[in-house]
């Protein structure tokens, strides 16, 4: 069976965890502090704090902006769970925008309907690995300021809607000639097991705030609150006569550990060059193949701003309904192909379906999930592995569809 997402593990990230056990110190450390810096030379912005997941670092975003009860969060339809979840958490409440059918991206369009004085952040997605028109979204918050309504400080600093980037999908993806970790206020990033980098688990905070925040002590009070509201962490409490410490807040147990850093100090170090180049060959090729097919729907990757991240290659069915996808996914997996679905709307889970969400308020959505199939694409999938893949595709697609 082609799997559909292995994390890449050879030698290189397995020696860097063995050093780590080795050396004696195992948690949050001086790998997590390289780690840090790599990505801010990586992104050329920050600082970055690393924690051990993108939902400990979106709702870290969300706790820090004080977001609470009787707030709305602007949040895609499409999604992974994460990024609502951690708006219940906080309290508050999440507010589901329908998506573009040309790249499930949130559609900016249907943003601006659902502000009003209560919406305090917009979190878009960079589905798949393309990046959001961050400058579009911006100008909207701009545009719509006159209906935001602080209720702290730090809000009250800001001025405006956070524009909180959940880019779990898009490292490495570029913007209008940046790299994502540049667009936004905060940006948040994910290390899972099945992303282009991984760390096992993680994911780490890009600090963006405007100029007249201090991003220093950002940096620093979101560390403190991601271990427990205690005011050192490990590796400092651990010199020589400097035991005390003080607990501050309530905080969380969000951090990294020196084991998880480690993979990721190899990877970061081979992304751009090594990983993402290999995961744009695999897109290529799939495009190759269906493009040129007119039952097929071929994600964008690349325009005239964006470049992807290559993280999911989201292809389409055309005049396909959902029960039809379902089949055409169970004739891949006999000719032994794994595949996956990007994503079930949000508002046909059970959580939020009791929580009042229906899917018929976002058609587009439903429409787009029902015809779509995440295909294999990793870094050790061969050419002869690629190829099953895509026979395996038309064959079952034929076999089911007729066509």
């Amino acid at each position: 069976m082609i799997p559909f997402s292995p994390p890449r593990i050879d030698e290189k990230n397995i020696e860097a965890v063995v050093e780590v056990l080795k050396s004696g110190w195992i948690t949050t450390g001086p790998k997590v502090q390289i780690f840090e810096q790599l990505l801010a030379e990586y992104f050329n912005n920050g600082p970055v704090l690393c924690v051990n997941s993108a939902t400990a670092g979106l709702e870290l975003a969300l706790r820090w902006f004080g977001v609470g009860e009787g707030d709305e969060v602007i949040v895609p339809a499409i999604t992974y769970a994460a990024t609502a979840n951690v708006v219940l958490h906080c309290g508050a409440k999440p507010i589901f925008a329908d998506i573009s059918s040309a790249d499930f991206n949130i559609d900016i369009n249907k943003i601006k309907p659902l502000i009003n004085n209560k919406t305090k952040v917009i979190i878009p997605v960079d589905i798949a690995g393309l990046p959001c028109d961050y400058s579009k979204i911006m100008d909207l918050i701009v545009e719509m300021q006159y209906l935001f309504t602080p209720s702290n400080d730090k809000q009250s600093e800001l001025g405006r809607i956070l524009l909180l980037s959940d880019a779990a999908h898009s490292l490495g993806a570029i913007y209008k000639n940046k790299k994502t970790g540049n667009w936004g206020d905060i940006i948040v990033f994910s290390f899972h097991a099945v992303k282009n980098l991984t760390t096992a688990e993680g994911g780490a905070i890009v600090i963006n705030l405007p100029n007249n925040f201090d991003r220093a002590a950002i940096y620093k009070e979101l560390k403190i609150k991601a271990l427990h509201g205690q005011t050192k962490d490990a590796l400092s409490k651990f010199q020589i006569g400097n035991w005390e410490y003080d607990i501050i807040e309530a905080g969380y147990k969000f951090n990294m550990t020196d084991i998880q850093a480690a993979i990721g100090i190899v990877e970061i170090q081979r992304y751009d060059n090594d990983m993402l180049l290999k995961r744009q060959s695999i897109f290529e090729k799939y495009n190759a193949a269906f493009a040129s097919d007119s039952k097929y729907i071929c994600p964008i990757y690349q325009d005239s701003i964006r470049k992807s991240s290559f993280h999911v290659y989201q292809l389409r069915i055309k005049d396909c309904n959902e029960q039809m996808r379902n089949e055409i996914i169970k004739s891949i997996a006999e000719k032994q192909v794994a595949t996956n679905v990007h994503f079930k709307p949000l508002p046909m889970m059970t959580l939020y379906k009791k929580l009042g969400y229906n899917i018929a308020d976002y058609p587009v959505a439903y429409n787009e999930y029902a015809h779509e199939i995440s295909l294999p694409v990793y870094y050790d999938l061969s050419n002869e592995m690629q190829d099953q893949v895509i026979n395996a595709v038309k064959l079952s697609v034929h076999e089911i569809c007729n066509y």
